[in-house]
């Protein structure tokens, strides 16, 4: 029985151990999460926080230190000099006790040592005070009173702001003096505000206008990869600034662009010189099948001809990309209209939509590049359904462009299988039909060479929905 009660008090032990951990946990998790949230998220913001707030913790703690053992000296000192007065007229005060005296001796205090005194009926001191928060006037005081006048006393340096009242009880009556808190304590408060505020500015200031110069090249180098990879042009002004190790970045930038346009340019010339000689031969080969008699034979030759010739298109256009165009502002609406021009000929009811507010909607867009990417998904969706949707619409900072239609869709294990080069699914494998398994691969780099992307997803209309999402 011995064992079994130890070895459930372990467990528990165990269990209440387990519990406090995971407890921590959570509140560590949570507290990260919400540090993070709270602290800045830009670099300029950051840099400036890594550098105030370590020389102003440290000016306040060398200023706190040095004021606050300035304030004990100087209090210390002032509530000396006034238990002094205050033991000087009570030794008058004992050496002459006449009430006709006493006048004097109150007219003396106040006219020469700056203290109010009024000399009350003999009886008990009032009860004690509660302490003040910050209570260095009251302990300094009290011990300059123990020191000097060794007498019963009582201290208020609370009840009036600007007055600290001090009743000293002798043989014969009770000594009320009231001096002002000048004379007791140093408060230069407003003088540790000044300085920790005034130097905090000036501090702010260097930091702000030193990190902005710092910063501004890193901004400009972000602006110039954005731009250059979303296909637009890079401003001419733009060169190697700012720190070294920015400059670094900006060099090796620029070089790798150099590089990028480089290959592009030879990969299209060569793709154009390919171009040029496999459609040569293909139109000798339509030019002999022409002169031939018509038979079955013939127009099998002709439909793998012309089979051919859309496969060696689709090739050329994956390998060509967006082919090197520049973005130019281009009204999205004239662009779609176009699209839907021409895809008439596919025989199936095709609607485009769009709100009256984006109508107008600009854009800067590889015209011909974006043109062929929404005419591929809508030739895709004609390919496998009857009734076609084109919708565009801004959401924030992005457009989107949905392509809907109602046939038999994709199942989600295959929508980002089917964005691989010459990637088909089991029923669009027929080679009758023309598809070489590069239109939606196509449709990708055109969408990502605009710095957006594109996804698959269920269709209102029960088929597949395509959307490419751009940034305005």
């Amino acid at each position: 029985m011995v064992a079994e009660s130890d070895v459930r008090s372990d467990t528990k032990a165990s269990i209440r151990a387990w519990i406090t951990q995971a407890r921590q946990s959570v509140f560590t998790q949570r507290a990260t999460a919400l540090l993070s949230e709270l602290l800045p998220k830009g670099l300029y913001a950051r840099a400036l926080l890594i550098i105030i707030t370590p020389i102003v913790v440290l000016e306040g703690v060398i200023a706190f230190a040095f004021m606050e053992r300035h304030w004990q000296a100087v209090t210390r000192r002032l509530s000396e000099a006034t238990a002094r007065d205050i033991a000087a007229v009570i030794q008058i005060y004992e050496d002459k006790p006449q009430a006709a005296d006493a006048q004097k001796i109150v007219d003396l205090a106040r006219d020469r040592l700056g203290l109010n005194m009024e000399v009350l009926p003999p009886g008990d001191l009032p009860p004690p005070k509660p302490k003040p928060m910050f209570a260095l006037l009251d302990r300094a005081l009290s011990n300059e009173l123990r020191r000097h006048v060794q007498l019963p006393f009582w201290i208020d340096t609370v009840g009036a702001a600007k007055n600290v009242e001090i009743r000293v009880k002798h043989d014969n009556a009770i000594l009320r003096f009231i001096a002002t808190r000048s004379q007791t304590y140093a408060s230069n408060s407003h003088i540790f505000l000044l300085w920790m505020v005034g130097t905090s500015v000036i501090l702010l200031t260097v930091a702000i206008l030193f990190l902005r110069n710092q910063i501004r090249p890193i901004l400009r180098l972000a602006d110039a990869a954005d731009a250059f990879g979303k296909g637009r042009s890079i401003s001419e002004d733009f060169r190697p600034r700012g720190a070294r190790e920015v400059r670094q970045a900006a060099v090796a930038f620029l070089q790798m662009r150099d590089r990028i346009t480089t290959h592009v340019e030879q990969r299209t010339t060569m793709l154009a010189g390919v171009s040029h000689d496999l459609r040569t031969v293909l139109t000798r080969f339509k030019l002999e099948l022409a002169m031939l008699e018509d038979s079955p034979e013939t127009r099998s030759l002709q439909s793998d001809v012309n089979e051919m010739q859309h496969m060696l298109e689709d090739y050329l256009a994956f390998a060509k990309g967006d082919g090197g165009e520049e973005a130019k502002p281009t009204n999205l609406r004239d662009l779609l209209m176009e699209v839907y021009e021409e895809s008439q000929i596919y025989g199936s009811v095709i609607d485009v939509k769009m709100r009256k507010r984006d109508e107008r909607l600009v854009l800067p867009l590889k015209r011909q590049a974006l043109k062929r990417a929404i005419t591929n998904l809508v030739t895709n969706a004609a390919r496998f359904g009857d009734n076609i949707v084109i919708r565009a619409a801004t959401e924030g900072q992005w457009v989107r462009i949905e392509v809907d239609d109602d046939g038999p869709g994709i199942p989600p294990s295959e929508r980002e299988n089917v964005f691989r080069p010459f990637y088909r699914l089991d029923h669009a494998r027929n080679q009758d039909e023309g598809n070489s398994g590069l239109g939606l691969a196509i449709a990708r780099d055109i969408a990502k060479s605009h710095g957006g992307e594109i996804a698959l997803g269920e269709s209102s209309k029960g088929g597949l929905r395509a959307i490419i999402s751009l940034p305005l």
